[in-house]
């Protein structure tokens, strides 16, 4: 590390120490609730996907969901001249998801020879904050779509998608709502096929279909979208972009075509890790991501023995569906042979 590098650096701890009100950053502490808070929306805001769902700070590391922006059909009339009661209809009639925040260390290390480029710039403070903001972000959407358990003990060579960090999204509804699954139409072929011959006839009719499983009152739902593998994408995409591109020279013009893509009449949300041969119908407000407040860690560390820095953060996160109603999954999706 250069002596200049040392100076920022040497800054940087001293800056995180005053936030936190300890009087070192270089031994393990307890990021205060405010500045985790803080913390929690720079992580936010440094995705788009991220920004469109909940992230939420509840206190309690087990519970049960908050059904935060769901809820089922509320308008009617009582005969209250009869003398009926109105009774406001409560949440509770849900199918609420349950949550338990676990442990996930977020441990970012930074070589000599990276923070030396950034240390002449007077916005190294900022340039250290991102970098590690930005990968947490990419981790918990990771865990998010491919989570499938909580391992004592991760390992990252047999589970590169961080399968086993956390129970993500997808694998709640495929333990807790198997009813509202498809991955397979036909008894033990362990897949569902598209194109002539298949079981669909094409990925709008899989949408089509996949619908029908939600809850009745959520069928018709302005705010639903698809969330869609790439690589299913890929061949309707790639027609559409090639007929733009002949009939609009506009530079624009494929970009747009994405944008605008829509299955089975839904608009399509291409997010970032999600499982090929995979379609999920659902509303963005109806995913969740709940940390415990109080329970981050950190300890910022000069590492000399192997030429870096180090930043240790433990987080006690959940992923959670607020509403098990409000959510399809179709998995195994393959092209007809």
């Amino acid at each position: 590390m250069r002596n200049e590098t040392r100076i920022a650096f040497n800054g940087y701890l001293s800056h995180v120490a005053k936030l936190n009100g300890v009087p070192s950053a270089a031994v393990k502490f307890n990021v205060t609730p405010a500045i985790q808070q803080r913390l929690e929306a720079k992580i936010r805001e440094s995705t788009d996907f991220l920004r469109k769902i909940n992230l939420v700070g509840v206190t309690d590391q087990q519970g049960e969901a908050l059904s935060l922006g769901t809820k089922g059909p509320g308008a009617g009339r009582t005969n209250t001249g009869a003398g009926n009661r109105r009774n406001p209809v409560s949440r509770t009639s849900l199918t609420k998801d349950s949550y338990t925040c676990v442990k996930t260390d977020f441990d970012t290390a930074f070589l000599y020879s990276e923070v030396d480029q950034w240390a002449a710039h007077p916005e190294f403070q900022t340039l250290l904050t991102a970098a590690i903001t930005d990968q947490q972000a990419l981790d918990r959407i990771m865990i998010g779509f491919n989570g499938t358990s909580a391992a004592p003990e991760t390992n990252l060579a047999t589970n590169p998608l961080l399968q086993d960090v956390n129970v993500g999204w997808l694998q709640k509804v495929r333990v807790s709502a198997p009813e509202r699954v498809i991955d397979e139409l036909v008894e033990g072929s362990g897949k569902v096929t598209i194109g002539e011959g298949g079981d669909y006839a094409s990925l709008d009719s899989v949408v089509y279909d996949a619908v029908q499983l939600l809850d009745p009152w959520h069928r018709n739902r302005p705010d639903l979208v698809v969330l869609v593998s790439r690589n299913l994408m890929h061949s309707k995409l790639l027609k559409a972009v090639d007929k733009g591109a002949k009939s609009n020279e506009e530079e624009n013009a494929a970009s747009d075509i994405i944008t605008r893509a829509r299955l089975g009449g839904l608009p399509v949300i291409d997010a970032p890790f999600f499982p090929d041969g995979t379609v999920m119908i659902t509303t963005l407000a109806n995913l969740s991501i709940y940390y415990q407040t109080g329970s981050r860690r950190r300890h910022l560390k000069d590492e000399p023995e192997f030429d870096r820095i180090a930043d240790y953060q433990s987080s006690n996160d959940a992923y959670v569906i607020e509403d098990l109603g409000l959510v399809a999954l179709v998995e195994n999706i393959e092209e007809a042979a």
